[in-house]
């Protein structure tokens, strides 16, 4: 089976950390995002990725090659944004696979733990057009809802609304069938979710949704990011990506962790990173070679490379970025965001988005 992975976008809402790195390479648990869902590809018996690039498009290749964790991968880049449906229509030329057979579709900033071979068998079952998985949430308001009929047809896609009329939503992952994809308007900007299948399902095609409940994440905010990594590190959702057993840290080669600090909480520790004695890091990523100096407390937080964290610093909640350093004595919470190179001398004062 062949897939399309969605990559393209610009990841805005994980500044700083996405100035130089897209956010499906952004480093998750030791790998870079994306290897976690091409170890799920290929479990569910993929053996043919397209990727579907845009910003920064030539990392990918030289981040996975043509060939990674037993699947081929293809790169086709569109020179401008054609949203989610004109980058499927546009990856489709890589495709090699009959009008007739199914596609997957995979979003490059979710996290799933469905079952894509259930999903991929109720699609051909019922012989739809296209077949999405949806996941039941607590709060449907935040989100766009789909609901189906009694026998799992979608019947409708509706915007965010104080009084949503069910609680699935749209999970991010598709299984189209390649004609399907085919009759998307090429080189045109396209919503696949505002108009491709709203359109499929007024021309009376079968579009299907498949109701799975369980692990479901969208990476796209700090702390999302944050997360995600700290749930794989802690064997919340299986990878087998993940270079290192679940339990309450990863240290990844030449990581350094002191006898005397405390790491725990689903914390990676990068490369060549560093944790001194009398230090406090909780369910947070140190990306490679960081520096959190003795007596700080880092929480809930990414250290961007070669950044430093001094002795007593408190980061609650924060993106420090690459090479940015955090003097003695400060407070940074509250989901504040410090930019590349930036230095904070030594100055315990508090600084917060809540204040």
């Amino acid at each position: 089976m062949e897939a399309i992975l969605l990559v393209g976008g610009q990841g805005t809402r994980l500044r700083p950390l996405t100035i130089s790195t897209p956010k499906p390479l952004l480093p998750t648990a030791g790998v870079p995002f994306l290897a976690h869902q091409l170890a799920r590809a290929r479990a569910a018996g993929v053996d043919r990725i397209v990727f579907a690039t845009s910003y920064r498009a030539e990392m990918f290749e030289a981040a996975f090659g043509t060939r990674a964790h037993g699947v081929d991968l293809v790169y086709l880049t569109e020179d401008e944004p054609l949203g989610t449906g004109g980058a499927i229509r546009n990856a489709a030329r890589g495709l090699t696979c009959g009008p007739d057979d199914p596609v997957l579709i995979l979003n490059g900033d979710i996290l799933s733990g469905h079952d894509v071979q259930a999903q991929v068998a109720a699609h051909e079952k019922a012989g739809a057009a296209a077949t999405l998985h949806l996941t039941p949430v607590d709060d449907p308001s935040r989100f766009g809802c789909v609901p189906t009929d009694a026998d799992g047809r979608v019947t409708a896609f509706l915007e965010k609304t104080p009084h949503p009329v069910t609680d699935q939503i749209n999970a991010g992952c598709y299984v189209f069938r390649r004609s399907a994809i085919d009759a998307i308007p090429a080189e045109e900007v396209v919503s696949v979710e505002r108009e491709t299948f709203p359109e499929m399902i007024a021309s009376g095609a079968v579009v299907m949704g498949y109701v799975e409940p369980g692990y479901w994440l969208d990476v796209g905010t700090p702390e999302a990011f944050v997360q995600g990594s700290r749930d794989l590190v802690e064997g919340r959702l299986a990878s087998s990506a993940i270079p290192g057993e679940p339990g309450e840290r990863l240290e990844l080669d030449g990581a350094r962790v002191s006898p005397g600090a405390v790491v725990r909480d689903g914390t990676t520790v990068g490369r060549g990173a560093s944790v001194e004695a009398g230090a406090t890091v909780l369910g947070s990523v140190l990306l490679d070679e960081a520096h959190v100096e003795e007596g700080a407390t880092v929480r809930d937080s990414v250290v961007g490379r070669h950044a430093r964290v001094g002795p007593g610093a408190v980061l609650d909640g924060v993106v420090l970025g690459d090479g940015a350093v955090v003097g003695p004595g400060n407070e940074l919470r509250g989901g504040l965001r410090v930019w590349p190179g930036v230095e904070l001398p030594a100055t315990a004062l508090r600084f917060s988005t809540d204040a």
